[in-house]
């Protein structure tokens, strides 16, 4: 539904208060602090998220769990390192803190998701 809020997990340490920027942009945001794991995706509301937000690039493998618990997740990492290789291809878009500000990212993920 268009009343429906934007879903989102933020997962990672969030330096750059992404997690801030989401909800200033009116997504409901939900927060994992530590591993990024089944349990704590489920705890966090990934079945129901519309975007998983990665940090943190040691967090990555949370990425490919994301997806098999839903497959229609969007995943994002927004860190300055690249991620790994082997979940590169799985995730949907990384963004370097340097290139995009937190509001700029929140704002075209909030936008983006509302119109899918």
């Amino acid at each position: 539904m268009a009343d429906e809020p934007v879903r989102a997990v933020v997962a990672g340490p969030d330096d750059h208060d992404l997690a801030g920027a989401l909800e200033a942009a009116g997504a409901t945001v939900s927060r994992i602090d530590g591993v990024v794991s089944a349990a704590t995706l489920r705890e966090a509301g990934i079945d129901a998220a519309d975007l998983l937000v990665i940090t943190d690039v040691e967090e990555a493998t949370g990425i490919p769990i994301a997806k098999e618990e839903n497959s229609g997740v969007r995943t994002v990492t927004y860190a300055d390192r690249s991620l790994p290789e082997f979940v590169a291809g799985v995730a949907d878009l990384a963004v370097d803190p340097a290139l995009l500000d937190a509001e700029a990212v929140a704002s075209e993920l909030v936008e983006t998701a509302t119109v899918a």
